[in-house]
């Protein structure tokens, strides 16, 4: 049995967790059906594919061992079955209610931390997919490669092969050739760290925020989805500018504005604090394993009742946290997971859990997803929804994905502090709406 130890990240995520914040990410994928039998033939198919996916088969476990100690690691579970991760549920005309329900429940930690729940349409010309995966298991990258391993073949040329890295080791120590070197690092490292938590003091400072974006964790949730069309999107980007990730983040802005005066709540001098998770994983890196995030932090013009202004301010705020870099700011905390050690992951994890609201407000995270169009059973996909988890003292999570010249927003939502998601999914669209108004004037 092969074992890595988890990377600082990956360890953070695997103990922040409570029963009232699961860390895991989902999925929410939608097929066409070719028949009413066509949700129970993807789950055998999926259980029947899932054991030659070997990230599939990687369960965590603790690690006590000299320098790892309190630590955790990845391996091959031996007992691995995967009908104890894929499930066939009654037929719904609701997927976003019923995977709402099912993104409460903790992954079970025993077994490798992922599920997949087959969803049948009462309507029989459909079908959807909700898959889970701990943030410890896998990154959005690395979860959209898992659950490309269960789908059906892709015909692509073939590729190089590459050189895989070897597995961390459990316990290693420095090439003492490399003390002056590894010296330096640590010093350089320490320098960023302070930085980086001066910015996160500093970003504190004069932030108004809607009481919505906050609530007490009652481990409930609510999801909801909305689509729009790539063109339109691009419609605005080429009017005013900047890049489609600006757009899809101002629309989020709008959307609170619109969702916030719909419950009479004020906007003035709100601007909440969102993290833009930013991935750091070179591209086709040879070994996929580990979080490699660090992210962006800007406050989101919710205050500003000009559609265009606050596209502008997005924009601007993007502009400048990409110029400072990935690796400085307060919105690269996750970076200083790497400066804790093993044992002090496990014993602060609650509390680090606990300090994301006073870090930020609200996530607003973009999935990439292939243009290549996937099939289960022969089904095509034709929506998928990312879901992102929902941090303590928290209400609301958003992820974005583009398929297909669609783009997709998955809203996370505490369902006891926001009941109206519903009003914030439509919101979403009325912005986009507003937005080529503006344009087109």
């Amino acid at each position: 049995m092969t074992a890595d130890l988890l990377a600082p990240l990956d360890l953070a995520f695997w103990n922040i967790e409570s029963d009232r914040h699961p860390m895991h990410l989902g999925a929410l994928g939608v097929f066409s059906a070719h028949s009413p039998t066509a949700g129970a033939h993807a789950a055998d198919l999926l259980a029947a594919r899932a054991a030659a996916v070997p990230g599939l088969r990687m369960r965590i476990r603790d690690v006590w061992q000299p320098l790892a100690f309190g630590s955790a690691a990845r391996e091959t579970d031996p007992d691995f079955d995967p009908l104890n991760h894929v499930r066939l549920h009654a037929p719904t005309a609701d997927f976003h209610a019923v995977a709402g329900r099912l993104m409460e429940r903790p992954l079970e930690r025993g077994r490798p931390p992922w599920e997949a729940h087959v969803l049948p349409g009462e309507d029989g010309v459909s079908f959807a997919v909700l898959f889970k995966f701990h943030h410890a298991l896998a990154d959005g990258l690395r979860a959209l490669k898992l659950a490309a391993g269960v789908m059906d073949p892709l015909d692509l040329p073939e590729r190089t092969p590459r050189s895989i890295e070897p597995p961390r080791p459990m316990l290693a120590l420095p090439d003492v050739r490399r003390v002056p070197e590894l010296v330096r690092g640590a010093l350089s490292d320490v320098g960023r760290a302070l930085d980086i938590g001066a910015s996160v003091a500093l970003s504190a400072l004069g932030v108004s925020s809607s009481s919505a974006l906050k609530s007490t964790p009652t481990g409930t949730r609510s999801i909801a989805g909305v689509d729009l069309d790539i063109d339109d999107v691009h419609r605005v980007r080429k009017a005013v500018g900047g890049t489609v990730n600006d757009v899809l983040i101002a629309v989020v802005a709008g959307a609170l504005r619109r969702w916030l005066e719909e419950r009479g709540d004020g906007t003035d001098g709100v601007a909440p604090r969102a993290l833009i998770p930013v991935s750091k994983r070179r591209p086709r890196a040879a070994s996929p394993q580990g979080n490699r995030l660090s992210g962006y932090l800007i406050r989101l013009p919710v205050d500003n009742p000009d559609p265009l202004a606050r596209l502008d301010r997005v924009r601007t705020a993007m502009v400048r946290n990409k110029d400072a870099g990935p690796n400085r700011g307060a919105g690269a905390v996750a970076l200083l997971a790497d400066h804790v050690p093993a044992l002090g992951h496990r014993l602060g994890g609650p509390l680090v859990g606990q300090a994301a609201r006073l870090w930020f407000d609200i996530l607003v995270t973009s999935v990439p997803l292939p243009g290549l169009g996937l099939r289960l059973g022969g089904d095509p996909l034709t929506a998928v929804y990312p879901l992102a988890p929902l941090a303590p003292g928290q209400s609301l999570a958003v992820a974005i994905s583009t398929y297909r010249n669609q783009v997709h927003y998955g809203l996370v939502a505490d369902a006891s502090a926001v009941p109206d998601l519903d009003v914030l999914a439509r919101a979403v669209t009325d912005e986009v709406d507003s937005l080529i108004a503006v344009c087109d004037q």
